[in-house]
This record gives C-alpha cells, structure tokens and sequence, in this order.
C-alpha cells in the first residue's frame, strides 16, 4: 500500500480513536459529581480519586494520540483502561435480563476499542506524528 495512503489511515485512525476519549474527559469535567457517584456504585473505592485519574487518562492520552507523541504508550494505557472498565462497568453478565443487550453492547464497544488501540501500539503513529520527527 501507497506509504503516504498508510500514513493518513494512521492519522485518521489516532484522531478517530481518540475522539472518544476526549469527549469523554471533557464531559467528566461538568459532570464530575456523576462521574464520581458511577464509580462509586461499581464499589470501587476513592472514586473522587479515581474520577480525576479517568479525566486526566482520557483527555492526556487522547490528546497525546491526536498529536502522536509517545503514541504507543498512550494507546496501551487507553487498552489497558478501557478493558478494564468493560469488566468492571459493562458486566452484562451480572446484569438483569432487560439491561444485558445494551451492556453487552457496550462491553463489546470498549472489547473493539481495547483491539484497535492494541493495533496502534503495535503499528505506531505513522509518519504524521511528533514521535516520527523525534526519530529524525
């Protein structure tokens, strides 16, 4: 494939994949309260703590993404995350039978998520990156 095609998909997919995480983080800023409480009813302790570690993890990695800097890293804390919110927030297992479709759907969503990023870590940035004009 054309070098320069590989080098858009890559770009396109690292400000695609982070677009979540971003507006996620964003999100968690307003309505932190909220964000706190969710993490608190999955019985998870600190969750004021754990609320301000999700924002940070989202908007920093996201943001380190969309530019390419340290983009391995970044993707395998953005994987290792949303795997394990999927266990831990989308356990359609545990869940009554009219909630298990669309948490399942969900943990299916984050399982993708977790796959694509892996794929990012293992791929690289690409040359349209902060990392490929370090390597120079």
């Amino acid at each position: 494939m054309n070098p320069s095609f590989n080098n858009t998909l890559l770009l396109v997919g690292r400000i695609l994949l982070a677009l979540m995480f971003l507006l996620s983080g964003y999100s968690k800023i307003g309505g932190f309260a909220g964000t706190a409480g969710y993490i608190a009813s999955a019985g998870l302790p600190l969750p004021q703590l754990l609320a301000v570690a999700t924002i940070v993890l989202e908007l920093g990695a996201g943001l380190l993404l969309v530019a390419g800097w340290q983009t391995r890293w970044a993707a395998l804390a953005l994987a290792a995350f949303t795997l394990l919110a999927a266990l831990l927030f989308h356990n359609f297992w545990a869940m009554p039978a009219d909630k298990q479709m669309m948490q399942y759907l969900m943990f299916l969503k984050n399982v993708s998520i977790t796959g694509g990023m892996l794929v990012l870590a293992a791929a690289g940035p690409g040359a349209w990156s902060v990392d490929a004009r370090r390597m120079r």
